[in-house]
C-alpha cells in the first residue's frame, strides 16, 4: 500500500494565523513522510500523506480571499503582501515531487497581493531552478545539530540548511529562520550558542542579503505522542518529556499537551533573547513564545 494518496480536498477553510503568516491556506498536503519525535501531525496521522488533486481549487480560494481580506499592513508578517502558510500540515519542500509546485509558486508570482510561505527541514535544490521573485518565503527550521540527529532523523543536516540561505536568496526567495522547537536541556544555551556561531559565520562567509528574520517557538509536547514514542522506540523522550519543568495545557482541539512551566518559560525566553542579541543581533526576531 502506498504511503502517498491523491485526494479531493473538501475543506476550503482559510484560517487566521497572525504569527508566522497572516493566514493558513487549505492543505495542499496533509501528513508527513519524516518521523520527527515531536511532530504534531503524527499525533493525528501517524503514517502516510494525502495530496490535494484539486490544488487549483485551493489557489482559487486563496485568490478570492486575498482580494477581500481585511489585513492591516505593514505588520510583523510582511510590510506589503498578505501572507499565506501553504504548508501548515506537511513539509512542502520534502513532498514537492508529489505536488504541482511550480504551478503553485507561479500563482503567487502572478497574484499581486498574496505571498506563499512555509517552514521546512529539507533543502530541496529543485526549487533553485525557479525564480519566485520574492513571493515565496522559505523558513528553514533550525535547532542544534545534536538535537536534530535525535529528534529529526533523515532530515537535512543543520549545516546544509544554514548554507542554503544564500542559495535560495540568490534564486529569488525570501528566506527566514525558524528556531522551532526550542528544546531546554542541561546545556541548552551552550548548544544554541554553537548554532548561532555557525549562523554568524555563514552570514559573513556567504554574504547573506538583508532581511533574514526569524521566529522562535519553544517546545510543546503531547502526552499521546509521548506514549506513542515510548511504545515504538522512537528516540528523544529524554529531551522532550520533562515533567519537572513542564505543565499541562489542553489544546484548542482537546489534546493533553505539555509546555514549559509559564514562570520558567519567561526566564528561558529572556535567556534565549539575550544570547541571540549578543551573537546575531542583525537577525530580527519577529515573534517568540
Amino acid at each position: 500500500m502506498s504511503l502517498v494518496e491523491h485526494v479531493t480536498r473538501k475543506s476550503m477553510i482559510i484560517r487566521p494565523s497572525g504569527r508566522s503568516t497572516d493566514f493558513i491556506s487549505p492543505s495542499f498536503g496533509h501528513g508527513c513522510l519524516y518521523n520527527c519525535s515531536y511532530c504534531y501531525m503524527k499525533r493525528n496521522k501517524p503514517t502516510g500523506l494525502s495530496i490535494a488533486k484539486n490544488y487549483r481549487d485551493i489557489l482559487t480560494e486563496i485568490n478570492s480571499h486575498a482580494w477581500f481580506a481585511d489585513v492591516k499592513k505593514p505588520n510583523q508578517t510582511h510590510d506589503e503582501y498578505i501572507t499565506y502558510d501553504i504548508s501548515c500540515n506537511e513539509d512542502f519542500a520534502l513532498h514537492a515531487k508529489y505536488h504541482e509546485w511550480r504551478r503553485i509558486f507561479d500563482f503567487f508570482v502572478i497574484q499581486p497581493i498574496a505571498m506563499g510561505s512555509f517552514a521546512t527541514k529539507y533543502v530541496n535544490e529543485d526549487f533553485l531552478t525557479f525564480n519566485p521573485e520574492g513571493k515565496i518565503r522559505i523558513r528553514f527550521s533550525l535547532m542544534p545539530e545534536e538535537y536534530r540527529q535525535i529528534l529529526e532523523p533523515n532530515t537535512s543536516p543543520i549545516r546544509d540548511r544554514i548554507y542554503a540561505v544564500k542559495k535560495f536568496q540568490d534564486a529569488g526567495y525570501d528566506v527566514h529562520l525558524n528556531f522551532s522547537p526550542v528544546i531546554v536541556s542541561m546545556n541548552w544555551l551552550d548548544n544554541y550558542r554553537e548554532l548561532f556561531k555557525h549562523i554568524q559565520a555563514a552570514k559573513y562567509h556567504f554574504g547573506w542579503k538583508e532581511g533574514v528574520k526569524s521566529e522562535v517557538i519553544f517546545l510543546t509536547h503531547n502526552e499521546q505522542k509521548h506514549f506513542y514514542n515510548l511504545e515504538n522506540n522512537i528516540p528523544g523522550e529524554d529531551l522532550l518529556w520533562k515533567p519537572a519543568i513542564q505543565e499541562k495545557k489542553i489544546s484548542q482541539y482537546g489534546g493533553s499537551n505539555l509546555r514549559y512551566n509559564h514562570e520558567l518559560k519567561s526566564d528561558y525566553i529572556e535567556q534565549f533573547k539575550q544570547l541571540h542579541e549578543d551573537m546575531i543581533p542583525w537577525n530580527t526576531i519577529r515573534y517568540i513564545f
